[in-house]
């Protein structure tokens, strides 16, 4: 009796043990086959590929008029003040650290109220040309609201170009809120003509998670005649945010300066607008009240960073409208740090002043930056 309890304990035991195995193996396969499948789906669009100029104008730029020119990364619809991203982290000044909840939009109705709401304020702003950032075409993170088609329907007269800077595969992460696949990019708007544009590819961090998680960084460079005989050169940027020691960063902004140069030696005008995911000078990076610190994720431009005969076009209100708040907490003014890292970049032959848009971060995680500019001889 005792044998055949024994025997029945091990023989307990030894199944118990195949279970265990066979479901460490299975976790193992579908671990294994999850991988493939991101390293299958994964990408990188080519540099210099031509974009299409939709509803393109016939509208020449001239010497000496008054342009306008906005720029604003409206967030894919998520970021109302009640949101916090899962990606972004930080520290409370008394120590306590922090962290984002989401991985996607809090619901359908808020991307749907987020986007008309960010479409209400570029209205509004009635601006001769827009470069817009996180503009999802088709994604789970935003319920697969079409921002694209959205905000093209609310711009007639305007010429299009779109730059797809995010396409991946299904991201299985937070595990709880998992940010799914998403077709997302850079969306430019212009009253006047566009005689070529292109999607210029920025260096990106090839590691093994990060390629899946961050964008396909790029920017749209379109090319606008003017009277004179020379091109604008408009560029919509979005360069990288989660660059731990900024080699990225460095190697995107060595491009940029490239592109910025060569064409300034052309004699053309450049215009760089966009999210540069850095403060646009010392002053700004830590000139707002806040409860947290220094984030990580912060680094700081400065005109010794660019080429010469290009300068970072400081908005008079620069000190008191910030255009970005932190993502890893919920929006309270005050309490979440904010700095300035959306705006644009000129060449000396363009005569620039800038506004920072208080939104107060209604709509997205960002506020809009207005420029007035005129090309000069």
């Amino acid at each position: 009796m005792e044998k055949a309890e024994k025997r029945g304990k091990r023989g307990g035991a030894a199944l118990a043990v195949r279970v265990v195995l066979a479901l460490l193996l299975a976790v193992i396969l579908v671990v294994v086959g999850y991988v493939v499948y991101l390293q299958a789906n994964y990408y990188r669009i080519a540099d210099h590929t031509a974009l299409e100029v939709e509803n393109n104008g016939e509208n020449t730029l001239k010497i000496g008029d008054t342009y306008t020119a906005v720029t604003y990364n409206i967030g894919f619809g998520a970021y109302g003040p009640d949101y916090s991203f899962f990606m972004d982290t930080g520290e409370m000044k008394d120590g306590t650290k922090t962290s984002g909840k989401y991985g996607k939009a809090m619901s359908l109705d808020s991307v749907e109220a987020h986007t008309e709401g960010a479409a209400g304020v570029i209205e509004n702003l009635n601006a001769d040309f827009y470069l817009l950032q996180e503009v999802d075409v088709d994604a789970d993170r935003s319920y697969h609201v079409n921002q694209e088609d959205f905000i093209k329907a609310e711009m007639d007269g305007y010429a299009s170009v779109f730059a797809n800077n995010f396409h991946s595969a299904y991201l299985f992460y937070p595990f709880n809120d998992p940010h799914g696949a998403v077709q997302a990019g850079l969306l430019s708007f212009s009253r006047y003509h566009i005689s070529e544009a292109e999607r210029r590819s920025y260096p990106v961090d090839n590691s093994f998670i990060t390629k899946f998680t961050d964008l396909d960084r790029c920017f749209a460079q379109m090319r606008l005649p003017v009277e004179d005989g020379r091109e604008l050169v408009l560029i919509n940027s979005h360069m990288s945010a989660y660059d731990e020691g900024g080699t990225i960063r460095a190697q995107q902004l060595e491009l940029l300066n490239s592109v910025i140069a060569e064409e300034y030696a052309k004699g053309n005008y450049v215009i760089v607008g966009g999210d540069f995911n850095h403060a646009m000078g010392e002053e700004v990076a830590e000139g707002f009240p806040s409860e947290q610190k220094f984030p990580s994720w912060v680094a700081v431009l400065t005109e010794e960073d660019l080429v010469n005969g290009v300068r970072i076009v400081r908005a008079d209100n620069e000190l008191e409208v910030p255009t970005c708040r932190g993502a890893d907490i919920v929006y309270t003014k005050g309490v979440n740090y904010t700095t300035v890292v959306d705006g644009f970049l000129v060449t000396d032959n363009v005569r620039a002043t800038a506004e920072n848009i208080d939104t107060d971060f209604a709509y997205s995680d960002h506020n809009p930056v207005k420029l007035r500019f005129e090309l000069i001889k």
